[in-house]
């Protein structure tokens, strides 16, 4: 691969485009790099539109690095009666697993257990809610050579998959499919550095202080230096801070907590499985496998208000909710030790003031909302992570609108930096794991391990990271620090333990980096 390649982003590409705004007028400047906002930009950059992205801290650093990471249909909305949002979330993760990220969305099983103290309507209802969702998928376009169809397993099959569960407890079980994707950072990273291919403007560390329907007035944050980014229109994709840029909006932020636990305690599960809340038909918490040897147990549905957007904390009543449900189907109860890390997301939720129903924010609904009000940005917000294509084109259609431009969306298949067929994936030569993470960049991330010893080596025993993988994350992802590396790029940072082991190896890497220019480089 070229250093030249257009999609890197890092130091250099960043002062350019500082540069360029200074003294021209993009068609759509996009606030939020989220998913939403990094849809946003790729959508109109895919249409011809010159694009500015701003970001006020790292690609990926708020609700959108902190998901369940998972690409579904919507199953707990056709429990919940709400059959637009399922429909769409079972049509655009057709695309997103058919087209556009396939390298990083892999089919993931999911098991709900049919126990000896389910009653035979909850049974019933989980069956005929797999089945609808299964019709939803073949609906959609979405082949089983993709996602398999549903399936009843035994007793022994269940227990085969899920080995923590109360064996004696269990009748049966029913196995259906979902997507996952490897990482949700990355996939932002992917939906960011496609656009920034494209000829997006795509900027971190520039935080916006004003916005208008024409301009927005921003503070690059390493300087601190006062800047105007001037456009033909202006999107807000904000997340939990849009209603930051319009006081007519209310978004209800609602705490989605999950708690990290090594997989060898729960017998290196093969697939994930649900256990249902009990007193709230359709709601689950998830027991989700994960592919560098943890689980993630999630999910709560929590109005917080007052919470940190970029790293809510988690209280404890968090912690024990999630461990009093999951504990009802395991044969050894898991405790407080057990639980290696936590983390959560806020969910920019709209349509409700407050959540006032039973279920608190479970009960506002994930469509998204495009505001276009004459005068005013561009709003777009709510939905949730496997909409975003959706959102953005819905944003992007406004936005051509106003300026009279007929160029319809492009998205649907639009493949990813990194996507290829899974054929082509399988016969790269790079090990599978850099694959799975990578696509077909795996190839120049396991090259860059031959320039030096330590970027071959993994960052501590236990792992399977290697010190390329940064080098990567330097050169072609935009990452400028430590904690870019190790919250964002590796994940590591959700087991504190392992974060501190990577430390001092990503600060040695980190320096290296700007000593040898690679960042220069691969900008220049």
């Amino acid at each position: 691969m070229s250093t030249r390649e257009p999609t890197w982003i890092n130091d250099a590409t960043r002062r350019r485009s500082l540069e360029h705004l200074r003294t021209h007028t993009v068609d759509v400047a996009v606030i939020g790099g989220g998913i939403t906002g990094a849809g946003v930009a790729l959508d109109a950059a895919s249409r011809g539109l010159s694009v500015a992205l701003l970001e006020s801290r790292d690609f990926g650093s708020g609700t959108s690095g902190y998901s369940s990471k998972l690409i579904h249909g919507g199953l707990r909305y056709l429990a919940k009666g709400d059959f637009p949002v399922a429909w769409e979330s079972a049509v655009e993760r057709r695309w997103l697993m058919d087209s556009i990220a396939p390298h990083l969305i892999r089919p993931l099983g999911f098991i709900i257990p049919d126990t000896v103290g389910a009653k035979r309507t909850e049974t019933a209802a989980a069956g005929v809610g797999v089945v609808l969702y299964d019709l939803l998928r073949r609906a959609s376009g979405l082949g089983s050579n993709i996602l398999p169809r549903p399936q009843l397993l035994s007793k022994q099959a269940v227990a085969a998959f899920v080995p923590a569960l109360d064996t004696p407890g269990l009748r049966r079980g029913v196995l259906y499919w979902d997507g996952q994707v490897i990482d949700d950072a990355r996939l932002v990273m992917g939906v960011v550095r496609t656009a920034a291919g494209l000829g997006a403007h795509v900027l971190r560390e520039v935080r916006a202080t004003g916005i208008t329907a024409t301009s927005v007035q921003a503070t690059d944050t390493r300087n601190g230096e006062a800047m105007t980014v001037r456009a033909r229109t202006v999107i807000n994709a904000a997340g939990v801070w849009a209603a930051d840029f319009d006081d007519n909006l209310t978004v209800t932020p609602s705490r989605g907590t999950h708690l990290v636990v090594r997989a060898e305690r729960l017998g290196n599960p093969h697939a994930a499985h649900t256990v249902a809340v009990p007193g709230h038909f359709g709601r689950y918490v998830f027991v989700l496998p994960q592919p560098d040897s943890v689980v993630y147990i999630g999910l709560t549905d929590e109005e917080d208000r007052d919470a940190d957007g970029h790293r809510p904390a988690v209280p404890e009543h968090d912690i024990d909710f999630l461990l009093d449900v999951v504990n009802r189907v395991l044969d050894i109860p898991l405790n407080r030790e057990d639980v290696v890390g936590t983390f959560a997301g806020l969910r920019p939720l709209v349509g409700n003031a407050h959540a006032n129903g039973p279920d608190g924010t479970a009960d506002i609904s994930r469509r998204h909302l495009v505001k276009d009000v004459p005068g005013e940005p561009i709003t777009v917000v709510g939905g949730k992570l496997t909409t975003y294509r959706r959102m953005a084109q819905d944003a992007v259609d406004a936005a051509t609108a106003r300026l009279g431009v007929d160029a319809p969306c492009r998205t649907k298949k639009l493949p990813l930096v990194g996507a290829a067929k899974r054929t082509a994936l399988a016969e790269l030569e790079a090990p599978a794991r850099l694959v799975a993470k990578y696509g077909s960049e795996a190839t120049e991330v396991h090259r860059l391990a031959g320039e030096h010893p330590m970027l071959a080596e993994p960052l501590f025993a236990g792992t399977k990271i290697t010190g390329a993988e940064l080098l990567f994350a330097i050169r072609a992802e935009g990452a400028t620090s430590v904690d870019d590396l190790l919250e964002r790029r590796t994940r590591l940072s959700l087991v504190p333990a392992d974060a501190a082991k990577a430390r001092v190896r990503a600060e040695e890497i980190l320096a290296m980096a700007t000593e040898t220019q690679y960042t220069e480089g691969a900008g220049a």
